[in-house]
């Protein structure tokens, strides 16, 4: 009976997806080995009971732990995204053309260190910092510059940005606008994740309760003027980046994603007008196995959270779409031509994993900014990756494997048990709140940089296998005198601006923060009118005040 079962919907699936192939035709109309051998586009066990349904289904089915499509890469391989950014806007858009010209599919923003804070080029708080890690965008005027001669309705872009995210967002539609782009065409993905910046990265502004407010008015604007835009990305990266471990960084990314969910539920959005635009964002370590299963298992987890907690009907809302970066934490300066090998393996995890989307680190950057011949280097590894490895002929490759299916198991198993104990101490912001998920990624830290020194954890050229003559390669600077230049053109934009026109859209945004409209039309006003970041982010921090841990 349970083989009879199976069959029907094996057959079922079978027809689907060759209706949909049909449609979307796959990469290649045979996939074999280079010794010709046929690679079938899936691999099923020998013995198909309804346990394998429950807990592995068909790709592009609930629960989604074989992958979100029908096809995976065969239909069409994931965007390449190269993060980068860095001194001018200038500076970074000829950095953005280059990587396009040389096969990149999506771009990715970095911005500077105010930026990311709120804070003008000119203001004394962003004095050696402005252009360093990012780009420094402070007006409209800057992200003209950034985008020029870049398509906004060719190219998908990603910005990681969290607590000015709507003014950024603005800036961006603002641009596509005058480009003659449709907000409605645009698509990409603005960070937009703040809680995991209070338990991780730092950059923060306003406390919980305005920020959670501002991430929803973003979800509820842009399910109407921007329905391709992905209006969050939930990152784990920077939460594995700080020291905890794979499973903690499922745990935790998801237990934000279910606050951000909550919140929206609670200002009166329905979950699949949101959710489906909901993406995540996550870290590709060095212990090769773990990373595909942790993200097997954060599908097959996220599909159930959708499906039975939130009672989500669209298919698309209990699928979790990620981007994946290889991890910055383990590069090193020594012998920083070994990183190429970390990344290259860390980004094929990527791959058997599933990711949409891949940025692979440069080898220098432990070092500095890279170089334009790193960064190239960075987008061959994913193109020898897609093109070469003829990993991408088949779904979900390493599906089945004893070791893989019982790795899956175990972190979905604890990632359960993480989320438990959240929910017991009232959820994500309650958990950040009173420092549960901060203690727990210390500890994980500690634990991990204790075996680093006592040699229980090898890290090759750090503290094994070292060379007494050890070679730097050419390293890029940001020019010390960015900071000044960006000073001059907010003179002279302050100089030829309407200000008057400034101060009222400011004032509307200000009374309107007091209420509880939406703020994104108020924002992409000030905007429009080329009030400054820092002006809009000070009048938002004079009515929801600033975010001090305690």
């Amino acid at each position: 009976m349970e083989e009879h079962r199976f069959e029907d919907r094996y057959q079922e699936w079978r027809q689907k997806t060759e209706k949909l192939i049909n449609k979307v035709p796959e990469r290649k109309e045979k996939f074999e080995t280079s010794s010709k051998i046929p690679i079938e586009r899936l691999y099923l066990p020998e013995q198909l009971t309804e346990s394998y349904i429950e807990k592995l289904g068909f790709p592009g089915e609930y629960p989604y732990t074989r992958g979100i499509q029908p096809t995976m890469y065969r239909g069409r391989l994931w965007t390449m995204r190269q993060y980068a950014g860095f001194s001018t806007a200038e500076e970074s858009n000829q950095r953005y053309k280059y990587l396009l010209q040389q096969g990149q599919t999506g771009l990715s923003v970095a911005f500077d260190l105010p930026t990311q804070i709120g804070y003008d080029s000119d203001d004394p708080h962003a004095t050696g910092e402005v252009g360093k890690v990012g780009v420094a965008i402070d007006s409209l005027k800057d992200m003209e510059i950034l985008f020029q001669d870049i398509p906004l309705d060719k190219v998908s872009t990603s910005m990681t940005i969290n607590a000015p995210a709507a003014i950024l967002l603005a800036m961006y539609i603002a641009v596509a606008e005058k480009q003659g782009v449709s907000p409605k065409v645009l698509s990409g993905t603005i960070q937009n994740d703040i809680l995991k910046e209070y338990i991780a990265r730092g950059t923060y502004i306003f406390p919980p309760k305005p920020s959670m407010r501002l991430i929803t008015d973003i979800f509820q604007y842009c399910a109407t003027e921007l329905p391709k835009w992905n209006t969050i990305s939930i990152s784990g990266y920077h939460i594995r980046e700080a020291g905890s471990t794979a499973v903690q960084e499922v745990a935790f990314t998801l237990a934000n994603a279910i606050a951000y969910v909550e919140s929206a539920i609670q200002a009166g959005l329905q979950v699949d007008d949101f959710a489906p635009r909901l993406a995540f964002f996550f870290n590709a370590h060095n212990q090769f196995f773990e990373e595909i299963a942790k993200f097997r298992a954060a599908r097959r987890i996220w599909a159930k959270i959708m499906k039975e907690r939130f009672h989500a009907q669209n298919p698309k809302s209990i699928q979790l779409r990620f981007h994946t970066q290889t991890a910055g934490s383990t590069l090193t300066a020594q012998q920083p031509d070994n990183n190429i090998v970390r990344v290259a393996l860390q980004a094929l995890a990527a791959v058997l994993g599933g990711t949409q989307s891949l940025h692979t680190n440069s080898r220098d950057e432990a070092l500095a900014l890279p170089t334009e011949l790193s960064a190239r280097i960075a987008l061959r590894t994913q193109q020898i990756i897609a093109y070469e490895t003829g990993v991408t002929d088949t779904v979900d490759p390493l599906g089945g494997s004893y070791y893989i299916e019982a790795l899956t198991d175990s972190i979905e198993k604890e990632v359960w048990t993480y989320l438990e104990k959240i929910d017991e101490l009232g959820g994500a912001v309650a958990a950040i709140e009173q420092g549960y998920i901060q203690r727990e990624i210390h500890k994980a830290a500690y634990d991990y940089q204790r075996d680093i020194e006592a040699g229980k954890q090898t890290i090759v050229g750090l503290n094994a296998f070292k060379v007494e003559d050890d070679v730097k390669p050419e390293i890029y600077r940001v020019d010390p005198k960015v900071g000044e230049r960006q000073a001059q053109k907010l003179k002279e934009l302050r100089e030829t601006r309407d200000n008057a026109s400034v101060n009222q859209r400011l004032l509307e945004l200000s009374q309107a923060a007091k209420t509880d409209e939406n703020l994104m039309p108020y924002i992409l006003n000030a905007v429009k009118a080329y009030a400054t970041l820092g002006e809009i982010t000070n009048v938002l921090r004079e009515v929801f005040g600033e975010y001090r841990p305690s």
